[in-house]
């Protein structure tokens, strides 16, 4: 097991390993592109050889609700795994591997063109048929990732004249999508539809020529909570705006046969566009866009830049999500979305008796709030001592001061694994504070303060 001295933290904030965020080096300045750059790798080195910098991990086998994991500086072990999208543990059933293989085999592992220019096939096809069939949308296009589909969407129909209104915690690709659509982008606070409303009225009010594309997601994923999609799509309607919900996170994972908050809400077919991402649930990388016009499906073809400038979806991709719809939208895909909410309740429970309340609701998504920056990198760290893998998200993921764990449940974790985690964030938390504490009486004595 991995160790580290208890005297280890006193330190850390005098060589600035708990210092700062990533906001600081958000806007850099100088003339030298490649120089500047040089201030945020300082401050990386510092966190990494203090050893809290918990990003670009590694994963050593495969991600299944143990697994091995590989940190940057080089350390490597074996735990708990609460840090990948794998909802309901699909990377690892036979039928998806089979199907993968079997892809290679009949078609090679790759998809040598755009999709525009004979980049699809049979599986592709196939793909979008039955994924248009589990979402009740007539039309799909697929893009290679999640984050092609929502920036490409976004600035494939968005104009310079139109007008954005979004969730202000919309994903980046929904956000980067937006800004390089329009400088006519309005947030309004999160599932305010009251508040989305005001900015459409006072858009209408002044401007009734041009378009709106109202933004939001099934299920937030650094929340774990969801807006009242039939008010939003309703309020769309009433000011001629375009509904764009993302639900990269709770399709395949939630809802009636794996329709995710869409389903839940008994709005199948009625939301005006349907992006998500295969990345999750779907055990591979691409994404879609879904709706129910064929104009709108053609023209994304042809603008939407990620879709008619990126290589197609490869055919392992396409039999990898093809053959998770399937299981997704079978009476298994019952079973694993029934153990997962037994799961995600465990936790939650076992949470809450240790005094931390997740935020949100039940999902496969448990956010862990702590707020201090400071506290959340050293009990992030005693986490991992601890063999409890969890991502810690930070600026700019969330506000600077609201860091939390994210952590992510999986379908096959057993009851075990889920209050040993439960346990040990506590632990590790404790510890962080103990840990500053010292620090700071330390630096108390020190300095006569």
């Amino acid at each position: 097991m991995i160790t580290r001295e208890m005297s280890a933290p006193q330190p850390l904030a005098k060589i600035g390993a708990l210092n700062k965020s990533a906001a600081h080096f958000a806007r850099l300045s100088g003339p030298n592109l490649l120089t500047r750059t040089e201030s945020f790798l300082r401050w990386h080195d510092i966190r990494r050889d203090a050893e809290v910098w918990p990003y670009s991990r590694g994963i050593t086998g495969m991600a299944s609700a143990r697994a091995g994991v590989r940190a940057e500086d080089g350390r490597t072990t074996e735990g708990i795994n609460f840090a990948s999208t794998d909802y309901l543990a699909l990377t690892s059933h036979p039928a998806i591997h089979e199907a993968a293989i079997a892809a290679i085999h009949e078609y090679g592992p790759h998809s040598p063109s755009s999709p525009m220019l004979q980049g699809n096939t049979d599986l592709s096809l196939q793909l979008e048929a039955e994924l248009g069939e589990l979402l009740g949308m007539e039309h799909v296009v697929l893009f290679s990732t999640g984050w092609a589909a929502g920036f490409g969407s976004i600035s494939g129909l968005v104009r310079a004249s139109d007008h954005i209104v979004m969730d202000n915690l919309a994903h980046a690709c929904l956000q980067q999508g937006a800004q390089a659509a329009t400088a006519n982008v309005h947030r309004h606070e999160h599932l305010n539809v009251d508040e989305a409303r005001d900015l459409l009225h006072n858009i209408r009010m002044n401007d009734a020529k041009n378009g709106i594309l109202v933004i939001s997601e099934g299920l937030f994923s650094m929340d774990s909570d969801y807006p009242d999609l039939a008010r939003l799509q309703a309020v769309c309607r009433e000011y001629e705006a375009t509904l764009l919900v993302d639900v990269a996170h709770d399709l395949g994972a939630m809802g009636p046969g794996g329709t995710g908050q869409i389903g839940q809400q008994n709005l199948l077919g009625q939301i005006d566009l349907v992006m998500g991402a295969f990345s999750k649930t779907f055990a591979t990388n691409g994404g879609f866009l879904a709706t129910n016009s064929r104009a709108v499906k053609h023209y994304i073809k042809a603008f939407g830049g990620p879709h008619i400038f990126s290589t197609a979806m490869s055919p392992v991709q396409a039999a990898t999500a093809l053959t998770a719809l399937r299981i997704i939208r079978s009476p298994e895909g019952d079973r694993l979305r029934a153990d997962l909410t037994e799961a995600v309740d465990t936790l939650r429970s076992d949470l809450a008796l240790h005094g931390i309340l997740p935020l949100g609701e039940p999902t496969a998504i448990v956010p862990v709030p702590i707020g201090s920056e400071k506290v959340a990198r050293l009990a992030s760290a005693a986490l991992f001592d601890r063999r409890v893998f969890a991502n810690l998200v930070e600026f700019p993921a969330v506000a600077v001061g609201a860091a939390r764990f994210r952590m992510q449940v999986m379908a096959t974790h057993t009851e075990e694994q889920l209050r040993e985690g439960a346990r040990c964030v506590h632990e590790a938390i404790q510890q962080a504070k103990c840990m500053l504490d010292m620090d700071e009486e330390m630096y108390a004595v020190v300095t006569g303060s």
